[in-house]
């Protein structure tokens, strides 16, 4: 099967199973199996502009909301949003990656036109 997308980022879930994808101009997040098959499809609308995306060791998938100044955890399957982890109330502004360390607990995001590195700790 062929799609035809923008793709910002990409990312392979733990298993190597799933490829997660955001397509910022349409302001979503695809899922597909390994063979191309679009699983799911995901939209919000703190995903404005999305460009960081990142699947942990343990397949929770986190996602920058560029335009919102949001960092979403979406379900493994793609289909729903599990929680709204930071926004511009903790700082962010125009979050362009983000990364989960499991060493330090934590999820650190780059900004768009910022010498600040934000960094969270998380339980």
């Amino acid at each position: 099967m062929l799609l035809c997308f923008a793709v910002e980022k990409c990312a392979v879930s733990p298993t190597g199973d799933r490829l997660y994808i955001t397509n910022p101009s349409q302001h979503k997040l695809l899922t597909l199996a390994r063979d191309g098959t679009l699983l799911a499809t995901f939209r919000d609308p703190a995903l404005g502009g999305q460009y960081g995306l990142h699947v942990t060791p343990a397949g929770q998938v986190l996602v920058c909301g560029g335009w919102s100044d949001t960092i979403l955890q979406v379900d493994w399957e793609g289909k729903s949003k599990l929680a709204t982890l930071a926004t511009q109330e903790d700082g962010m502004w125009r979050p362009e990656s983000v990364c989960y360390s499991s060493t330090t607990s934590s999820i650190i995001v780059g900004q768009w036109r910022d010498n600040n590195i934000l960094v969270f700790r998380v339980e």
